[in-house]
């Protein structure tokens, strides 16, 4: 699913932190006479195969499509009276989940910031699937996008090598990518999360659980590892009783409080690692924040009026400073990526504020 996207944005935060890591070269994009040459034919041929067309031998359609592969060719579908070799002025965005209203601030800030710059962004989903994300990149890449920035969800995108050193710049958002050179931009998921716990450690907090779903990404990876790290500054050494860190499809954020709540020693204080966690987490007390103090990661509607606690952020600077990449990896192909951390910041509203006395 294709669909333009306009929206607006959000306040700036702080100027986020650049940080360099290695860079790579460009490589030209093959033509259709690179393609012929190295399959024996004519340009011609090759434009015969590419637009489907019955005047050719099957022998010579299966050497023209070897050569399209081997060279990493891609015919312009989506306007094939521009110029050889020309690419549009859009810039895809590949999201997650379409119903996840996060996706949809950090799009608007894209939006804006690309529009300055006579550029038009595209947004796709994956569903959370890992499987569809490379079905759903490559069909954005046959359309000949300028830019891609997305969310990573599979393991590995390494698949997308090739087209990075053909020039088509990749911007990762809220997660790195995995086995790719590429620039990203990324929350401060471990210190954001490591001081809201360093709070309730202050409030007499010892009994602090960590819920989150699904445990593998790495953005709750990070703020795990923030959790941890708090966790062990106060002595605290084996939180893994707390610990609820469920797999997409196993058990909801909703059951695994229920869960905690109905230990023998339960929980004092709960932070959850994204906003999904925290409405099941408020589900699952409902009226018992005079006895579990919570704090969510990630602001969501009605959580002011709610009184919820939570660890913050602008998601539509987190758009922004991916465009702003993008934009500048037009203009610098070759030069070094970079990692950007987008500041988060604990507002106190109530629920993370409950303080347990000292024994």
């Amino acid at each position: 699913m294709i669909d333009p996207l306009v929206s607006s944005a959000a306040e700036a935060v702080p100027d986020a932190t650049a940080r360099p890591i290695p860079t790579a070269q460009a490589q030209s994009r093959a033509t259709l006479a690179d393609v012929g040459r190295l399959a024996g034919v004519s340009p011609k041929t090759v434009s015969r195969v590419v637009l489907g067309s019955s005047n050719v031998t099957q022998e010579t359609r299966e050497k023209v499509l070897a050569a399209a592969r081997a060279l990493r060719f891609r015919p312009n579908h989506l306007a094939r009276n521009l110029r050889h070799g020309s690419v549009t002025n859009t810039v895809a965005f590949v999201i997650g989940d379409l119903t996840n209203p996060f996706y949809f601030l950090v799009a608007a800030g894209i939006e804006r910031e690309l529009a300055q710059h006579g550029l038009m962004m595209i947004l796709a989903a994956t569903d959370d699937d890992p499987a569809s994300e490379e079905r759903v990149v490559e069909t954005l890449l046959k359309q000949r996008v300028r830019a891609l920035l997305m969310v990573p969800i599979a393991s590995d995108q390494a698949y997308l090598e090739g087209e990075r050193q053909l020039g088509t710049p990749v911007v990762c958002i809220d997660r790195p990518a995995h086995n790719l050179i590429a620039d990203s931009v990324v929350l401060e998921n471990f210190e954001g999360t490591a001081e809201a716990v360093r709070g309730l450690i202050r409030a007499g907090h010892r009994r602090i659980a960590f819920v989150c779903s699904p445990a593998s990404l790495y953005t709750h990876q990070e703020r795990l590892r923030g959790y941890r790290q708090a966790l062990r500054e106060a002595g605290i050494l084996d939180p893994s009783p707390w610990e609820r860190l469920e797999d997409a499809d196993g058990p909801t954020a909703e059951d695994s409080v229920r869960d905690l709540l109905a230990m023998s020693e339960p929980p004092t204080a709960i932070v959850a690692g994204n906003n999904r966690a925290s409405s099941g987490v408020v589900r699952a007390l409902g009226n018992q924040f005079e006895k579990v103090a919570f704090i969510g990661f990630d602001d969501f509607e009605l959580a002011d009026a709610a009184g919820i606690s939570v660890i913050a952020y602008d998601p539509a600077e987190l758009g922004r400073q991916a465009a702003r990449l993008v934009v500048a990896r037009l203009d610098d192909p070759i030069g070094p990526p970079q990692q950007i951390e987008i500041p988060t910041r604990l507002i106190q509203r109530g629920s993370g504020e409950l303080v347990v006395p000292l024994d």
